[in-house]
């Protein structure tokens, strides 16, 4: 850990960084996961899914950004090569390969679904540590999670 300046105790700030960069390799292999959605789908949905994967990639590029970032502000590090994110992620494997756009909406939304309860589990932790500007970013990543959730999900649920 890096000297701060930051009041909270360096047990708990190291705590926290280790929350973050937990999220951290979520968030990047969610954001990769959308982009290999984004890149691969097809069918009569095309442009529609095409564009919402791009937005929600865009979302959760900032989602990275802000774990980081806050990892970084309480003395840690943030570790986001390729490498740690693989041996670090919670999200699971990416579950279509394929072009149909149903496909790729189900498996990002299990993915997306994944990731927004490890943020939810993230905030309670960091109210546990008493870092509520850590729990404040995740409660802003896990409601913009549900509002993506929410927009995946209605294409599943239209085709039930």
């Amino acid at each position: 850990m890096y000297k701060t300046k930051n009041d909270l105790p360096e047990a708990a700030r190291t705590q926290v960084v280790e929350l973050m960069n937990a999220l951290l390799a979520d968030a990047i292999d969610l954001q990769t996961q959308c982009k290999h959605a984004h890149w691969n789908v097809k069918g009569p949905s095309f442009i529609a899914l095409h564009e919402l994967f791009d937005k929600l990639n865009s979302d959760v590029e900032d989602y990275v950004d802000l774990v980081a970032e806050r990892a970084v502000q309480l003395g840690g590090t943030a570790d986001g090569t390729a490498r740690m994110i693989v041996k670090r992620s919670r999200v699971p494997e990416y579950g279509y390969h394929g072009g149909n756009g149903h496909d790729h909406v189900a498996a990002l939304s299990a993915s997306l679904a994944a990731f927004g309860k490890s943020v939810r589990a993230a905030i309670d932790q960091c109210d546990e540590l008493r870092d509520k500007d850590s729990a404040d970013i995740a409660t802003e990543i896990s409601r913009g999670a549900d509002k993506w959730l929410w927009f995946l999900e209605a294409h599943l649920q239209a085709q039930s």
